[in-house]
């Protein structure tokens, strides 16, 4: 592996760097210490609803229970609950929604309706099939939003390593919300935790396959999108961080910056990857304050 490969994903390092930060011995006993004790939180979590017909156009959608607080409006008002859509990392090519049930109770506590979709993986899909899915879901929570006591106007797009460039890319590259012929939901903000945004030249054959040719590259950087108007982000990267570069986040940033789009970075020096959304489990939320940078970051109300 080249000496400067951080600035790409290495499928071994991403994976093992998850397993670590549950500090397990294998990946499933890893995330079954993250996910029990969501599995007792303050929510209903509606499964497998559908947003497509191919089997991994699935979503999950967590629910806040009645009696938790939005911390986001006036007491006693549900109808205005943000909306977080959070995709999984895992290299655009594994990974899958269910081991992420600890995101979705996490987010649940800060009283938002959190919706995780899986999505068509490489190399069943290249860079067009995944961003498809990635707008697909996006749609589907915006115009779902009533049905779970969410806003539309509230909706947040996140993710963690790959997730975070599906997320980030699906809002800033609008060529993907319009290719369905459908107008673009409107987007309060972007979350993005260790996320890819600025990672040319690609130098493995199987990124360079799902993001080629290469006249194409510079299509899959969301950094070469951002405009002015752009919806606010944030940005939490580990300065210990070998698999994604933190360099990308503060390119993204200072990119944003330069187009007067807000934009908070919040750069941790002892985590690693997989530490950004590990700390969102009950028992790694000692390593990061990812919750309090998330919650800081939706409690004020965009406007409609």
């Amino acid at each position: 592996m080249p000496a400067d490969e951080p600035r790409g994903i290495s499928r071994r390092t991403a994976l093992m760097g998850l397993m670590a930060a549950f500090g397990a011995g294998c990946g499933r006993a890893g995330f079954l210490a993250a996910n029990l004790p969501a599995s007792f939180g303050a929510y209903r979590r509606h499964s497998d609803m559908a947003y497509g017909d191919h089997p991994l156009q699935r979503l999950d959608v967590y629910v806040p229970d009645d009696a938790a607080p939005d911390r986001g409006s006036a007491p006693g008002q549900t109808a205005a609950r943000p909306l977080v859509v959070f995709w999984h990392g895992g290299r655009w090519s594994f990974g899958d929604k269910a081991d992420y049930r600890f995101v979705g109770a996490a987010l649940t506590e800060l009283g938002c309706v959190a919706v995780l979709p899986n999505y068509r993986l490489y190399p069943e899909v290249k860079i067009a099939g995944f961003m498809d899915d990635a707008a697909r879901a996006g749609r589907w929570a915006a115009a779902h939003a009533g049905e779970f006591g969410a806003a539309a106007h509230r909706l947040y797009l996140m993710g963690h390593s790959a997730g975070a460039h599906l997320a980030a890319l699906v809002t800033l590259d609008s060529r993907y919300f319009a290719a369905a012929g459908q107008a673009a939901p409107a987007i309060a903000g972007v979350i993005g935790l260790s996320g890819p945004y600025d990672f040319l030249p690609l130098r493995e054959a199987d990124v360079q396959d799902m993001f080629g040719p290469p006249p194409n590259y510079p299509d899959s950087q969301p950094v070469n999108f951002v405009h002015a108007g752009a919806p606010p982000m944030l940005l939490v990267h580990g300065l210990q961080d070998k698999t994604v570069s933190p360099k990308n986040s503060m390119s993204l940033a200072a990119k944003l910056r330069a187009h007067d789009v807000p934009v908070t970075l919040r750069l941790y020096p002892k985590l690693t990857h997989a530490d950004t959304v590990a700390a969102l489990s009950k028992p790694a939320r000692g390593r990061a304050p990812t919750l309090a940078d998330i919650d800081a970051f939706i409690r004020p109300l965009p406007s409609s």
